[in-house]
């Protein structure tokens, strides 16, 4: 069953389309799977909607005719926190990484299947539930539990001692734990804004932390990684 608001109603799903194909789809899905729906063909229609309908979550094509689907993005996220879906075709890497930095939560490549879709949006809206929540405090997924409150990191019983930095770096992921945090997301809340080209910063420190943390650190379950775009904490 989909995420219920505060007024126990299934939640209500912004679909910013211009594509006939790709709305009849999803038009054919969502409410199946109880969500309802409201929809918009352009950046300013999915504004207005955004604005006077207050959705739970928005599934945002990239590819509009009026506004550019980041210039939708950031204008969004001026005023609103509803967590943020990118749907992007097949060669806009680009395109995916300045929607993401400007504070989509996470992208779907077209074409893409339906349990996949349903998938992320349950990730999305528990985004957005515990974004809502200030005394979130402890993280939890699969064994790994991270109690940003006492900065203290544990794997089953066993409590895993990380450094400053690295520590710093699995609490930027498990604050937004199941949203795509870019490189340049990262290097500037944990290293700062002078050093968001330093992309080597990550890749040694993910992998010090997929060696203390993940059963099999070259198959990791919980700091997955984004090829070309950045990396995620995967949340149950």
């Amino acid at each position: 069953m989909p995420t219920e608001d505060a007024q126990g109603q299934s939640a209500l799903v912004l679909v910013v389309e211009d594509e006939p194909q790709m709305r009849r789809f999803i038009r054919a899905t969502l409410p199946a799977h109880g969500y309802r729906l409201v929809e918009a063909e352009t950046g300013a229609q999915a504004l207005v909607e955004a604005g006077t309908r207050a959705p739970d979550l928005i599934l945002l094509d990239l590819g509009l005719p009026d506004l550019d689907g980041v210039e939708v993005t950031r204008r969004l996220r001026e005023w609103s926190r509803t967590p943020i879906i990118v749907l992007s075709a097949r060669g806009q890497e680009g395109d995916k990484i300045q929607a993401l930095d400007a504070g989509a939560d996470d992208y779907l490549t077209k074409p893409f299947g339906t349990g996949e879709l349903l998938a992320r949006m349950r990730v999305a809206l528990r985004h957005g539930a515990r974004t809502g929540d200030s005394g979130q405090s402890v993280f939890r997924t699969g064994e790994l539990v991270v109690d940003l409150g006492a900065r203290r990191v544990f794997v089953g019983e066993r409590e895993v001692h990380l450094t400053r930095t690295e520590y710093n770096l699995l609490a930027a992921l498990a604050r937004h734990a199941g949203k795509v945090l870019t490189h340049r997301q990262l290097l500037k809340e944990v290293w700062g804004p002078g050093s968001v080209d330093q992309h080597h910063y990550l890749r040694v420190y993910m992998g010090q932390l997929r060696h203390k943390l993940e059963e099999d650190a070259a198959r990791p379950r919980y700091l997955v990684t984004e090829t070309g775009v950045g990396y995620r904490l995967k949340a149950d």
